[in-house]
């Protein structure tokens, strides 16, 4: 999947699974997602993952930093793209972002928004790196979207804390183009057209 086929799906879907336990991978196959990220698995099934994801059609992310076995360093990605063949990964890690990028792997760089000095470095970061979407978390902090929005000309997708739809329509309408949630029931959810 290339860059501009990712952003179709995330603009045209807005729904992104966060899979955090093996016995939701059949509930996130069911559902009409843009993407699943998988902060599971470890070196012995995660390229079995990953497979079952992408016969189905669907882009898949590892968050790196979960995986069990696999060292967070050029040698690890290096395995990543050329062995387990993810559509790309997300990480909080500049140097990983940039090691996924120059391996042909999209990127998804996670900021975590605690206070303004966070909201600072998360930007410049973001700005340093390039990453091919941002995942700002807490995914509630609808002002906080806007502002990141404005500084950056990337997709920003929320995250974090969203327990509902009408907190994922809320994120949407405030300059996410797509939602990241774990709630499986919230997977189903239909947006399209509410976020005017």
């Amino acid at each position: 999947m290339n860059i501009d086929q990712f952003y179709e799906r995330i603009i045209n879907i807005k729904k992104i699974a966060s899979v955090k336990e093996s016995k939701y991978i059949e509930k996130a196959l069911q559902a009409e997602l843009s993407a699943v990220v998988l902060s599971i698995g470890n070196i012995a099934v995660i390229k079995r993952y990953v497979d079952l994801f992408k016969s189905n059609n669907l882009p898949v992310f590892l968050h790196i930093e979960r995986l069990g076995g696999i060292s967070h360093d050029r040698e690890g990605i290096d395995f990543l793209a050329h062995y387990v063949k993810p559509t790309g990964i997300v990480s909080t890690r500049n140097s990983l972002i940039k090691q996924a990028k120059n391996q042909g792997l999209l990127t998804i760089q996670r900021v975590f928004l605690v206070d303004s000095d966070a909201l600072k470095t998360g930007l410049q970061s973001v700005q340093e790196t390039q990453p091919d979407a941002v995942e700002l978390m807490p995914g509630l902090l609808t002002d906080i979207l806007e502002e990141f929005k404005s500084e950056v000309d990337l997709p920003i997708i929320a995250g974090g804390l969203i327990r509902n739809k009408h907190q994922m329509i809320q994120a949407l309408r405030y300059g996410a183009v797509a939602v990241s949630v774990g709630n499986y029931r919230l997977w189903k959810e239909t947006l399209a057209g509410e976020t005017n």
